[in-house]
């Protein structure tokens, strides 16, 4: 599971950026690819194919979300490992940033402007500015829950005894019992950055414990991703339990959550890893890793802000199955091909590629990679 997945600690300094393409890690760039086409699918089955409460019940919808985002941020974590251990915090911080809450700002703007535009202003300043917040926060919430996850394992790192400190702040950050805003989401993703952090560091020793006993682990979450789908339902979501153990039916939930998403999270890895390995040579796989999975950060905000407008847009509701599938598959190839337009308009342009796509033009000098870029 683990022994296909590249060492990220060390010095990478490539000399050109033909070096620098050969050096990167195409199988990781294609699940992130995958995901991020995940991500939109999602979206697209909660709001156009149902755009009601029904999307809860969704055998396609559950099998999405029980881990798209939990191997997201895990795959984050260790794509950040490097960063976190070689940069001093202010530069750490300074950096993430840039590539991740710069380019929110931008496309966040695009989205308030469009609705004002289209809406008119808000009733009152008070509640105005209420759902600016709101829109920041829950639109690009797992922007913000990368870059906290980025700044408390950053801390961590400082102290002694790092893997123990992370493994307890994952344990107590997934237990804390805070609903605000958008606290659930990211009390219940941090574990899973923690985990990918932890991966980076013990690459070796997982793969070489694991070497004899893989297909056995494989077989064994497999049966316990099975069984948690099988219990998996509408308060399963940390949108509706919000994280928090109460009594009986929320510990189960809760529990059946995080163990559903980590097995699920594992299996799709190496079903990804898998195709990867098989068909690298592919041009869609290759499309799917260059071009999506290069682009991730920029898919996920093109996409929030579309969703995000979609919540103010009253349409559909006397269009059949066939129609809302038709027009789903319009609309996701849609923000793929918008997305892929805008990266290769402006990735050359300076300041212009850092605010919208959140990765500076390449220089002579490395540049970090962004934890969804």
């Amino acid at each position: 599971m683990f022994d296909r997945l590249r060492p990220v600690t060390g010095t990478n300094v490539p000399s050109s950026r033909r070096t620098e393409a050969y050096d990167r890690d195409l199988s990781l760039d294609f699940a992130k690819g995958a995901l991020i086409v995940l991500v939109i699918v999602g979206h697209l089955i909660q709001y156009v194919i149902y755009r009601d409460d029904a999307f809860w019940y969704s055998p396609y919808y559950k099998s999405i979300y029980m881990f798209h985002m939990p191997l997201f941020m895990a795959i984050s974590g260790y794509l950040s490992a490097r960063s976190l251990l070689q940069k001093p915090f202010t530069r750490a911080a300074s950096d993430r940033a840039k590539q991740l809450l710069l380019p929110m700002l931008f496309w966040w703007v695009i989205m308030e402007t469009a609705k004002l535009a289209a809406l008119g202003r808000a009733t009152s300043l008070t509640s105005g500015l209420l759902e600016f917040v709101d829109d920041l926060a829950g639109t690009y919430w797992f922007i913000w829950a990368t870059f906290i996850s980025y700044l408390l394992i950053k801390i961590s790192t400082r102290l002694t005894r790092r893997s123990w400190v992370i493994t307890g702040s994952a344990i107590l950050v997934a237990l804390a019992p805070l609903t605000f805003s958008i606290s659930p989401l990211i009390r219940f993703t941090y574990p899973f950055f923690c985990f990918g952090f932890l991966l980076a560091q013990s690459r070796e020793r997982w793969t070489s414990a694991l070497r004899h006993h893989k297909q056995v682990l494989i077989v064994f979450l497999l049966i316990v991703t099975c069984v948690c789908f099988l219990a998996w339902g509408k308060s399963t979501y940390v949108y509706n339990n919000l994280g928090v153990i109460h009594d009986f039916p929320s510990t189960k939930d809760v529990l059946v959550m995080f163990v559903g998403s980590a097995a699920a999270s594992a299996v799709a890895i190496e079903l990804l890893l898998q195709c990867w390995r098989f068909g690298h040579l592919n041009r869609m796989a290759r499309f799917i890793a260059v071009e999506l999975g290069q682009a991730t950060l920029l898919l996920y905000l093109v996409q929030g802000t579309v969703f995000r407008l979609m919540d103010f847009i009253q349409f559909g509701e006397l269009w059949d199955l066939t129609t809302r599938v038709i027009i789903a598959g319009v609309l996701g190839a849609a923000i793929i091909a918008i997305a892929l337009t805008i990266r290769s308009l402006v990735r050359g342009v300076p300041y212009l590629s850092q605010l919208v796509l959140g990765m500076p033009p390449r220089s002579g000098l490395p540049q970090a990679k962004p934890a969804m870029n």
